[in-house]
């Protein structure tokens, strides 16, 4: 029978790419915020590169 083996699940995949885009236009306004609130954006393009990076292994 077609599909995936007995037992495993199908892992629903989703696009990282506008995460991405969010948290890296995010950056754009740091001209206009207080450094402390910089760490923030900053993680936030990191956790969402993380997160794409971390998904190459299920394709």
């Amino acid at each position: 029978m077609p599909g995936p083996p007995p037992g495993r699940r199908e892992e629903q995949t989703v696009d990282p790419r506008p995460a991405i885009d969010d948290a890296v236009a995010a950056l754009d306004a740091l001209d206009d915020l207080p450094p402390v609130d910089h760490v923030e954006r900053f993680e936030a393009v990191h956790t969402a590169l993380s997160v794409a990076l971390t998904s190459i292994d299920r394709v």
